[in-house]
Order: structure tokens, then sequence, then C-alpha cells
């Protein structure tokens, strides 16, 4: 199979010939020893603008994708906006408009950013979809094909107190709030849809050892709203993937089957929330996403004990496609060479695929 077959047979639930294998998020210094060079995002953005110009920084960004997702062996991509060009300073001495101090009450708050979103243009902007465009370009160059998730995240409530205060005090407010969310979600989904996208990530954090709001609240504000993000996914013929990390158990089937969605990302191990539960119950319906312990096993853990995980991993999302292979979150520089490496190793061995 190729990689867009193998990825393709897992969200229909058809037995590829074997689990596919991304990295929701990879972030230097790993990534740079693997590339061999400085990666052109994250904490490496600004010196390849600085050094290439924006128009080639983008550029390069999209090349360092790719290398990693070839060198890595990796099935599909996750790639989020480019930043914007950088904007001239003011003049000198030019003073700044001083607006007025914020309101101390919090649902005041949230009511003002809602006035302020009513009035911005909720599409994203031509430059900082430039990395798709890239994307798309190299892959014809080298003449592979990846599947791509990009994100539509907007309804998250992760640190956001004065909008769960607001859920509570005023919900005409909140309510107010997701439906500005849901402009802007599905502003991206159309830009997404007409750069070829093929994944959309929906949703957004709202849960840490359990949720951070009621259920009950999370299927009044958030279930509806992200349930008409997904069915303009799927109306286009692309699917939908939601994400949090956090123990989901107590809002699962809303989170799956209430938003409507394909797709389970961010399956945080630490939490809870476990793959070979989640398998017996929703494997025949939802494609799950993970559930590699970024944050303690792959971290902390010796490279026998990634092994182990990886391995236990790879067995638990067997049968009926419905698995794809990545981390639960960011692989950042927490997690040493050696154990992204045994992970890379344990993968192959599952497989009986060659080392790289």
């Amino acid at each position: 199979m190729t990689s867009r077959e193998r990825v393709e047979a897992a969200l229909r639930h058809e037995e590829p010939d074997r689990t596919p294998f991304f990295e929701y998020v990879l972030l230097s210094p790993l990534a740079d020893r693997f590339l061999g060079r400085r990666y052109a995002a994250d904490a490496g953005w600004a010196d390849a603008v600085r050094d290439l110009g924006w128009e080639r920084a983008v550029r390069q960004n999209a090349v360092d994708r790719l290398d990693l997702a070839e060198r890595l062996g990796h099935d599909m991509l996750y790639a989020t906006p480019n930043p914007l060009p950088p904007t001239e300073r003011p003049p000198e001495g030019r003073t700044t408009h001083r607006s007025a101090p914020e309101p101390e009450d919090p649902v005041e708050r949230v009511r003002l950013r809602n006035e302020s979103a009513k009035q911005a243009d909720p599409s994203p902007p031509d430059d900082c979809l430039r990395v798709y465009v890239e994307l798309k370009e190299e892959m014809r160059r080298r003449g592979i094909d990846l599947p791509v998730l990009a994100p539509a995240y907007a309804h998250g409530v992760w640190t956001d107190v004065d909008l769960m205060q607001t859920m509570v005090l005023a919900p005409d407010v909140a309510h107010e709030h997701f439906d500005q969310a849901t402009r802007r979600s599905l502003a991206s989904v159309e830009r997404y849809i007409a750069l070829g996208i093929d994944q959309i990530g929906v949703g957004g954090d709202f849960a840490g050892n359990r949720p951070l709001i009621s259920p009950q609240a999370y299927r009044e504000f958030i279930v509806p709203e992200v349930r008409r993000v997904a069915r303009r996914v799927h109306e286009a013929g692309l699917w939908a993937v939601n994400a949090s990390d956090g123990n989901l158990w107590s809002v699962i089937e809303d989170f799956l089957f209430g938003c409507e969605v394909d797709g389970y990302l961010e399956i945080d191990l630490h939490a809870g929330m476990d793959l070979r539960k989640l398998k017996a119950a929703y494997g025949d319906r939802i494609t799950f996403y993970g559930n590699l312990d970024c944050g303690n096993i792959l971290s902390f853990g010796t490279p026998g004990d990634v092994r182990r995980h990886t391995l236990e991993c790879l067995d638990a999302g067997l049968g009926s496609g419905g698995h794809i292979l990545c981390a639960s979150n960011a692989i950042t520089a927490s997690v040493p060479l050696g154990n992204y490496l045994a992970l890379v190793g344990a993968y192959r061995e599952f497989f009986g695929l060659a080392r790289p």
C-alpha cells in the first residue's frame, strides 16, 4: 500500500497492510538532529526568516516537514498555518493608542471579545496558508503523496477562566462566544477545502485529569458547535478529527458521536484514556490517533520501556483498521533521541520492516 492508501484504509476501518505512523508535533531539538540542520519551524522560525527571508523560510518549513516524514517513515503530515510576514515597526516617537482598561467583570470581558470577533474577518489570511501550497508542490516534485491534517480548533476552554465563568453566569454570552468560534473554524475549513487538505482537526482542549467543565456544559455549549464544523467537513468529503488532552470518559460518547467525528487525537494515556479499552468499545466507528505517552514514558522511560510501550500500543490498536500510531501530543525537548529511535525501531520490528 502507499501511505495514502494505508491511512485511508485505517479511516474506513479496513485492514491496512500495517498501522499507519506519523507524528502530530515533532519539535526541536529532536527535529534538528534528524534533519542535520536547524528546523525551520517553532524555535527555529525566526532564524529561518532572518537567514532566508519570509518566502524562502515558508518553503524551507515545507521541505523540512517532508524530509522528517521521509526519514522517519511517516505516512501522513500534521501542518499548522505558517506565521505571517514580519511587519515594520512604527517610526520612533510615534505614540500608540491606549485602549480603555478592561472591565473587572469576566462576563463583560467575554462580551467585549465577542463584539471584537463579530467585527473581524474570520477567514485566515492567504499568507499564513502558504505552507500548504508549498507542501503540495514539494510532494509533487518528489513524487510522494502524504495525506495532510490541518487544525481548525476553536472550541477549547483550556486556561480560559473568563469563559468558564461566563458559561455559568451568563450562558447567552458564552453561546455567542462559541458561535463566533464556529464562524472562525468554518472559515478555516473552507480555505482547507480549497487547498486540498485531507483531514481537519476540530474541537479543542477542555480537560486535564478530568473535564474542566461539567458534562452538561460540554453537551450544551460545545458539542453542537463542533458538530456544525464536522458536518461541513463531511459535506466536502473530508475527515473530521476531534482533539483534546485529558480524561474524557465522562463525555466520551458526546465527544465522539455527539460531535459526529471520524477520529480522536491527543489520546491521553497518563490521564486514563486507554487505547485498548477505547478500541474495544468504539473501534468499529472511530479511528484512534495515538496513544504513545509523550509526557511520561517517551520522556522519562528507558529505550526498553519505550520499545515495550510501542509494541503494546500497536497490539492494542489492531483490528478493523481504526488506528494511526503517534504520540499523545508533542515530541518536545524532554524526549531523548534514543527513546524516539526506540519508538521507530519497535514500530519497524512489529511489522518486520528493515531498520532505516
